[in-house]
């Protein structure tokens, strides 16, 4: 009888152990994904800043942020930097939506084909850094939630699983583009 109940909470324990590293794994591959979606629009932006040197009098100083913060995307999730990786999402937000609203001023630009093609292109992938960041959360939640639950406490804090850190974003990164202001920008 002794030993049905010790492997009854063996098993128990197991299985507890088991679901906080398929959580923990969760939380990992959501934020590959995420990765591996800034990968594709860091590879994506220098070819959009190169359609748009073609036009002389574009804005270099807006092609040149949008390099800036395209590195600094590259090198805060290289080191899981969450806070930083906000805040550099939002600089190149910010700059995306002024190249858009500079090229309306610049028709053979907006009418270019690779201009058109990179910037929808460019748009799918944003939408889709979106949804990454709410399933990444959703994920670092459920983890958050299981580590801190009673009897999961127990294992967590015996085999040293931690909390994840969720994408968080200021009032100031959350704000729409103000598109009328940026094409007085100019």
């Amino acid at each position: 009888m002794f030993f049905g109940v010790v492997a009854l909470l063996l098993a128990y324990l197991t299985i507890l152990y088991n679901g906080l590293v398929g959580l923990k794994h969760s939380v990992a591959k959501c934020w590959a994904n995420i990765d591996v979606l800034l990968k594709q629009r860091h590879d994506e932006l220098p070819k959009l800043v190169e359609v748009c040197k073609h036009y002389a009098q574009f804005e270099q100083a807006t092609l040149i942020g949008i390099m800036d913060a395209r590195n600094a995307i590259a090198s805060h999730a290289s080191q899981h930097r969450v806070e930083q990786l906000g805040a550099a999402e939002t600089t190149l937000r910010g700059l995306l939506g002024q190249v858009f609203a500079v090229a309306e001023a610049y028709p053979e630009l907006k009418a270019d084909q690779q201009f058109s093609h990179l910037s929808q292109r460019i748009s799918q992938l944003e939408e889709s850094i979106a949804d990454r960041r709410e399933l990444y959360n959703d994920a670092v939640n459920l983890n958050n939630v299981r580590i801190d639950q009673f009897p999961d406490v127990l294992v967590a804090r015996l085999f040293g699983f931690e909390a994840a850190r969720p994408l968080r974003f200021s009032a100031e990164e959350k704000r729409d583009v103000d598109v009328g202001a940026l094409f007085n920008a100019r």
